[in-house]
């Protein structure tokens, strides 16, 4: 059977540079079945839904539902719900959690300072501290938005589950269905695409130290999408692991030619020219595309490491 990730694989379709784009992530549970458009195709509340999709536009805050991997009985409202909230520009990195019974509350919250990376807000509000587990690992398994988020992901979320891989929830949306299954990984929001369980495995290993894996990686939700592939690529050429040890300071240009300037913790920077190009041959964007679509792919050009003199004038 063909679908919009097999032929995305056998065209040998890049990840990098396809994350999604969130300063800051909410994640509310919401058990049982979810829709296309889950905020308000779901047992929450419709409009508890559009009204948060309202107050997060703008603020950098991506909002999305989780539910524990298995079976999804229609069962209504939980009576306690888990919420996190993650930041996840290096610097500032956090992640944290709070339980609430009505998730009405978290209109209380201030947005813009959540995009911000100011989480005092959602402490007093929802009473949230830091999350002290494992980190979390959000596989994309709503297969009414594409089949092969269900068809892919689901068995990778229940394996993993069953592995005793701690932190492990289903998520409503994280775009790039063709890159099926795709995981999330907080606190740091590196992406990854066409990974199985040994992988993601990996994947967490190193991020409890730490450390970020490059291969089958997304990019940093951080940061636009050109700069997701400046960022891999300085990582490639640098071999640098550490997760917090690169950002991407200024992007100059727009599509499809961008100069992206990275700086390291420890002075150094590089300048990387990234170009925007066509997939070709067209392609299923996803599953349920009714056209064949070119998607954009974020193509490194050029890696140049800058004198400090060079870094300093720009």
């Amino acid at each position: 059977m063909s679908t919009c990730s097999t032929v995305s694989q056998d065209l040998d379709e890049p990840v990098s540079g396809t994350a999604p784009v969130a300063r800051t992530w909410l994640l509310l549970e919401q058990p049982g079945p979810w829709g296309a458009k889950a905020l308000t195709s779901s047992h929450l509340e419709p409009a508890l839904g559009r009204a948060l999709e309202a107050a997060v536009k703008g603020t950098g805050v991506r909002i999305a539902l989780i539910r524990r991997p298995g079976r999804h009985a229609d069962r209504g409202a939980p009576a306690e719900r888990r919420v996190y909230a993650a930041h996840t520009v290096p610097g500032t990195v956090w992640l944290r959690s709070a339980t609430l019974t009505d998730p009405r509350r978290l209109l209380d919250l201030d947005f813009a300072a959540l995009g911000r990376g100011d989480h005092r807000r959602f402490d007093a509000v929802l009473e949230g501290g830091p999350h002290l587990g494992d980190p979390l690992a959000l596989v994309c398994t709503n297969g009414k938005r594409d089949r092969c988020c269900a068809l892919l992901g689901r068995p990778l979320a229940a394996e993993l589950a069953a592995s005793g891989a701690d932190g492990v929830w289903e998520v409503t949306h994280l775009g790039g269905h063709r890159f099926s299954p795709t995981v999330l990984v907080l606190p740091h929001g590196y992406a990854y695409g066409r990974v199985g369980a040994h992988a993601v495995e990996e994947i967490l290993h190193g991020a409890r130290d730490g450390r970020i894996v490059v291969e089958g990686c997304r990019g940093n939700s951080a940061w636009t999408r050109p700069g997701q592939a400046a960022e891999l690529a300085v990582r490639s050429v640098a071999g640098e692991q550490a997760a917090q040890a690169l950002s991407v300071v200024r992007t100059d240009g727009a599509a499809p030619h961008w100069e992206v300037t990275v700086a390291h913790v420890d002075g150094r920077h590089w300048r990387v020219t990234v170009a925007q190009g066509a997939s070709a041959p067209p392609r299923p964007e996803s599953c349920g595309a009714s056209v064949l679509g070119s998607p954009a792919r974020m193509e490194v050009t050029a890696v140049r490491e800058l004198s400090m003199a060079a870094a300093l004038a720009g």
